[in-house]
């Protein structure tokens, strides 16, 4: 057995044992750079993402009530649309009618008169008494027709025929002892365009 070696005194108990704290070597160093790195690029890009989500139904939403406003705003702008073109149609109908109107009174000015008489006759068989008056440039055409539709009708009244320059081309007045009737294409066309003022006005207000 070997002699015991001496105790120097020169060991350091206190001092860290370099063999047991051996440092980190340089690829782990890099590998947990790398987690830390990824972690954080990881974090950041849901971060992004729901930032971009959030942005983009924000602008959906936004894109939507501008729709939605449009959408009120084409309705609104069709139901005047469809409502002036209503009115337009009314308009041109009533100005046809009353160009085919005037036409057929300068084509057949006694039409609708004889048309009246007739009528006149077949209800006013029994009256003592008629008068119709009528536009003195028809009177030399319409006096024949009147008195010969008069005895076609079985009238055997007293007929009085009436030329007055005052009642307008196609218009007449009959009158018997308790009544009368009128045509008056004037005041025809004012009940007219009564009505269809009225009907436009209703047609507005909805």
């Amino acid at each position: 057995m070997g002699a015991p070696a001496k105790f120097l005194f020169d060991t350091d108990f206190a001092a860290p044992d370099r063999a047991r704290e051996k440092g980190a070597s340089a690829a782990e160093i890099a590998q947990k750079v790398a987690e830390a790195e990824a972690r954080a690029y990881q974090d950041g890009f849901a971060a992004g993402q729901r930032e971009a989500k959030a942005e983009s139904d924000r602008r959906v939403a936004l894109a939507m009530e501008e729709i939605n406003i449009s959408i009120r705003g084409i309705a609104s702008g069709i139901g005047n649309i469809e409502t002036k073109m209503e009115t337009e149609a009314v308009d041109v109908a009533v100005a046809v009618a009353r160009k085919l109107c005037a036409d057929l009174v300068a084509a057949e000015p006694l039409g609708e008169i004889m048309g009246l008489v007739k009528d006149c006759f077949s209800h006013l068989v029994a009256t003592p008494h008629l008068v119709v008056r009528i536009n003195d440039a028809l009177y030399d055409s319409a006096r024949e027709k009147i008195e010969r539709l008069a005895k076609q009708s079985g009238f055997e009244g007293r007929l009085v025929i009436l030329a007055e320059p005052e009642i307008a081309t196609g218009d007449c007045r009959i009158e018997w002892a308790d009544g009368g009737v009128v045509l008056e294409r004037n005041a025809i066309a004012a009940k007219i365009d009564d009505m269809v003022g009225r009907y436009i006005a209703s047609r507005k207000g909805n």
